[in-house]
């Protein structure tokens, strides 16, 4: 099926929701505490919930923000990246990954083709950031049943939702030593009368390859390579053996002369984004239509190209670096209508794109992903009774994903998902309870390979909040969830050289159930906030890829697709005291301490996240606030096969904002990244061997609103 009728769905959906409506504001009350926001159905503080609700915004968003929205990300409770380079991170929650965590844009899905791969951006762009909402419990039911690790949520106001009393405007420049990076971001509001609003916002990037403190191969890969090529040749005895040994000794810095060092060759990047927003807004509601173009083009670090096919006996490779450019048309219409009597308000969120992901290599398209999708969430909302709140709605997914070219290993494929779900709260002066359940169908069609698959999904999850008084609070959470298999777990057949695999799916894969439950404390007084979390979840046809054999296809070593029991859990702690006013000086210490596990029945789940500890210190005065923090992250030694160890690194950053007195709409701010110019490598890459994180990085960046 294809799309060429959406955009004109689109309008008739727009027209058909004209009518008055009511208009329902999703800004804050203040910088704390965010009322609405499209990530949750129901109106209310995170306060209110000790489980399931993580806010990023404010300084501590400009603080983390990023070219990718993993990197952005990653030092929030339980979240890591798959980092591979500087233009492609993908979060992780929890040590899931795919399809398991659902990333959207103003509550609608990004519509890219990311799960796909490490190596394929995330089409997002954190610079135009609002809120980023981190969300686990009953709410995600609300966005798919795929999303048992999570859903996060980028809100960018692309669509005004409320007039605004006068112009408003912002933009932001910043600069980055480590990469030679410039960047830029903008944005205006304009009330045009009559009701309308119009929202136009931009932003532009540009990073070279960034430096490295010391070799791009990691010492261990390093001298793991080197006993694979002695273990290969053919003439080594054991007197040979003692020699190199005590060759390699005195010659392993002359050895690696010729590596990749102090800067990572291929690790450039370019962005822009344009968006067109225009909203009706009356005193009975709003209907909303955005236009956003993003094209993107980076490149892909650590070597990863397809291989010669001429390559001779001897294994000698030909390699071209590989760049990727994306390009993504995107349309959201958002409309919300006031109702009376039970329900309080209709809301519709739908969003289109058209996504093309094309791989370079040199200067020859290798090859080309494509996926148009569409989506859209129509929902009913409670008025409150008696303390129960709630809402209802309808939800569809339509993707038509197609690669085309020697990396093209997932075949054309049509996946169609149908949806209903109801999310419920029931409060009871000290107890909050929350419950929600979904059933959906999915469907996932691939001519090509003559094949047909459905699936009949259901997913239920409850929480309970007990307020034992104001400081102290307890919160229990437990959930069900069915997740069908993508179509590159059920038809994948060839190279992925992002990976370095060999890939082959298997079509006969059933359904994934995930059974979790979650145990949250969390207390809080003027001066003290302490919460902490304990989750296990029980995963049963957990679907994963691996190696079986020694088997290598093209040079490749072959990962086959499996399913198994598997079984996550572990926790975070997290933080914060503030002491009393010093000289007018405000002064706060914070901590958070993660740590999981994952297993299947045949061993350690790879690319999981070690123990980790990041602990910070703000000190504020006028118009000036520091922050300074340490993060540490252990050696990771539990390990899948065929992969290597990684080891522990402590990197401090800094933070220095100032806002004039004289002028309050507008900040300065200067960022010291790793300041001891550290050798970082996350575990959770798929590139930790081959491609660090950047060393000692300076940004400046001025941002002003008017």
């Amino acid at each position: 099926m294809s799309f060429k009728n959406s955009t004109s769905k689109i309008a008739l959906a727009t027209l058909l929701l004209s009518l008055p409506f009511s208009a329902q504001s999703q800004t804050t009350n203040n910088n704390d505490e965010i009322v609405i926001t499209s990530a949750r159905i129901l109106g209310g503080s995170p306060e209110d919930a000790i489980t399931g609700i993580t806010i990023l915004s404010g300084d501590e968003l400009d603080n983390r923000l990023t070219s990718t929205i993993g990197e952005t990300l990653k030092y929030e409770p339980g979240v890591s990246s798959t980092f591979f380079g500087a233009g492609a991170s993908r979060p992780l929650i929890r040590g899931q990954s795919g399809n398991r965590i659902r990333v959207l844009a103003n509550g609608i899905d990004t519509i890219d083709a990311s799960s796909a791969s490490p190596d394929h951006a995330v089409a997002v762009e954190p610079a135009q950031a609002k809120v980023i909402e981190i969300l686990k419990g009953p709410a995600i039911l609300r966005f798919g049943s795929s999303g048992s690790g999570g859903v996060i949520n980028v809100i960018d106001g692309r669509i005004p939702t409320e007039i605004p009393k006068s112009t408003q405007a912002s933009a932001r420049i910043g600069f980055s030593s480590v990469d030679s990076g410039k960047e830029g971001a903008a944005s205006i509001e304009q009330s045009l009368g009559n009701n309308l609003v119009l929202h136009l916002d931009g932003t532009w990037r540009e990073t070279k390859d960034y430096r490295i403190p010391g070799f791009a191969e990691s010492e261990i890969f390093h001298e793991n390579e080197e006993d694979h090529d002695e273990d290969h040749d053919e003439d080594h005895d054991e007197d040979h053996d003692e020699d190199h040994d005590e060759d390699h000794d005195e010659d392993h810095d002359e050895e690696r002369e010729g590596e990749m060092k102090d800067r990572l060759e291929n690790s450039f990047t370019k962005t822009a984004s344009i968006t067109g927003g225009l909203s009706y807004i009356s005193n009975k509601g709003f209907v909303g239509i955005s236009v956003h173009q993003l094209d993107s083009e980076y490149g892909i670090p650590g070597g990863h190209a397809h291989h010669d096919e001429d390559h001779d006996e001897d294994h000698d490779e030909e390699e071209e670096l590989v760049s990727i450019d994306l390009k993504q048309t995107r349309i959201d219409l958002n409309a919300v209508r006031k109702l009376g009597g039970y329900f309080e308000r209709l809301q519709l969120f739908a969003g289109y794109a058209d996504y093309e992901h094309t791989e370079i290599e040199g200067n020859e398209i290798g090859t080309v992903f494509a996926n148009e999708g569409l989506e859209a969430r129509l929902e009913l909302v409670q008025n409150e009774v008696n303390g129960r709140k709630g809402a209802s709605g309808i939800h569809i997914r339509k993707r038509d994903f197609n690669a085309l070219g020697a990396e093209a290993f997932v075949p054309q494929t049509d996946t169609r998902e149908i949806g209903i779900y109801t999310f419920q709260e029931q409060s009871y002066d000290n107890l909050h309870l929350r419950g929600a359940m979904r059933f959906e169908n999915n469907r996932i069609i691939s001519e090509s390979l003559n094949q047909k698959k459905s699936y009949g999904l259901f997913s239920v999850s409850a929480g309970s909040d007990y307020h034992f008084n104001s400081q102290n609070r307890l919160g229990l959470t437990a959930f069900r969830s069915e997740r069908a298999p993508t179509s590159e777990e059920l038809f994948s057949n060839g190279p992925h050289l992002a990976t370095d695999a060999y890939e082959i799916g298997d079509a006969n894969l059933d359904k994934e159930t995930a059974l979790g439950v979650e145990l949250a404390y969390r207390f809080k007084t003027n001066n003290y906030f302490l919460t902490a979390n304990a989750f296990v979840t029980d995963y049963q046809n957990y679907i994963y890829t691996d190696i079986t054999t020694e088997q290598m296809i093209d040079g490749l070593d072959v990962y086959n697709t499996l399913s198994s029991d598997a079984v996550f859990k572990g926790g975070e702690i997290q933080g914060a005291y503030t002491f009393k006013d010093i000289n007018n000086i405000s002064i706060s210490i914070d901590g958070l301490l993660e740590y999981i596990r994952a297993k299947t029945t045949a061993g350690n789940i790879p690319r999981i996240a070690p123990l980790s500890v990041l602990v910070g210190a703000e000190a504020e005065w006028k118009s000036l606030k520091l922050r300074t923090e340490l993060d540490y992250s252990a050696k990771q030694s539990k390990l899948s096969a065929f992969e290597l160890p990684t080891e522990s690194f402590a990197q401090l950053n800094g933070f220095l904002t100032w806002t004039p007195e004289f002028n309050q709409n507008v900040k300065f701010k200067l960022s010291a990244l790793n300041l001891f110019d550290k050798e970082v490598r996350q575990h959770s890459s798929y590139l930790k061997d081959v491609v660090p994180l950047p060393g000692r990085n300076f940004r400046f960046s001025i941002k002003t609103i008017f």
